[in-house]
């Protein structure tokens, strides 16, 4: 039980902590991977990473928090439309949902009739019904959002220092972008493989998917800061 309950928690918000790191590590990464293009001192990867790591950390955060939130508000907001609709005129309510079922594929009209009778019968189950199947809105809990948001929060800021670690030990040394890209690299692969936990794939092809689009992501930083610092400089 104790071991469903975890699966479920960390499934429910799997998209935010794998979207959040992965963006962390990306974003920080084309930082360092732009100023070592840009041939610029090693100094300013710390300083323009941190700053970026947490303004970037803090609005990823604020804007899943307020995102998870209005869906909340629209649902409640919907429901509570159609729950007065429904107590007004509880037939129309019949007749959409007998329309409903024969588009799902049901052909008895005996049987629609009867099962559209039953359900309106639950005022709740027919709410359910029409805002999840129809609208595609789900209730969402009144802590989600909070929670969603320091989920966010805490994996992009954990994953983005990744990147920045060998730069705090190494700053100043021409490996730390060597240790940075062997570090950011094992990150993505790492995180990417995880996911296959919830998903039916192979961990080596969910690693190696999220390791190709950030390779592909701090490759181009690298190549615009490098062409940057030329055109420049």
């Amino acid at each position: 039980m104790m071991l469903d309950w975890i699966y479920k928690k960390t499934g429910e918000f799997l998209k935010d902590a794998v979207y959040a790191a992965n963006d962390g590590i990306i974003t920080t990464f084309a930082v360092v991977a732009g100023v070592v293009g840009a041939s610029l001192e090693p100094i300013i990867i710390l300083v323009l990473g941190f700053a970026n790591l947490l303004a970037d950390g803090i609005s990823m955060a604020s804007g899943n928090y307020l995102g998870t939130k209005s869906e909340g508000d629209l649902y409640q907001k919907e429901r509570n439309r159609h729950r007065s609709a429904f107590r007004e005129n509880k037939e129309s309510y019949k007749v959409h949902l007998r329309k409903f079922l024969t588009s799902r594929g049901y052909e008895n009209e005996q049987n629609i009739s009867q099962l559209s009778d039953l359900l309106t019968e639950n005022e709740d189950l027919t709410l359910d019904l029409i805002l999840h199947e129809e609208l595609g809105l789900a209730e969402q809990e009144p802590s989600k959002a909070f929670k969603g948001g320091m989920v966010t929060l805490v994996a992009f800021l954990a994953a983005g220092l990744v990147p920045l670690v060998p730069y705090i030990f190494l700053v100043g040394s021409e490996v730390a972008f060597l240790y940075a890209s062997l570090a950011t690299g094992a990150a993505l692969f790492i995180i990417g493989a995880a996911r296959s936990i919830f998903m039916e794939r192979s961990w080596i092809s969910a690693g190696l998917e999220m390791f190709i689009v950030g390779g592909i992501a701090a490759s181009t930083a690298y190549g615009i800061g490098f062409l940057v610092s030329q055109i420049v400089f």
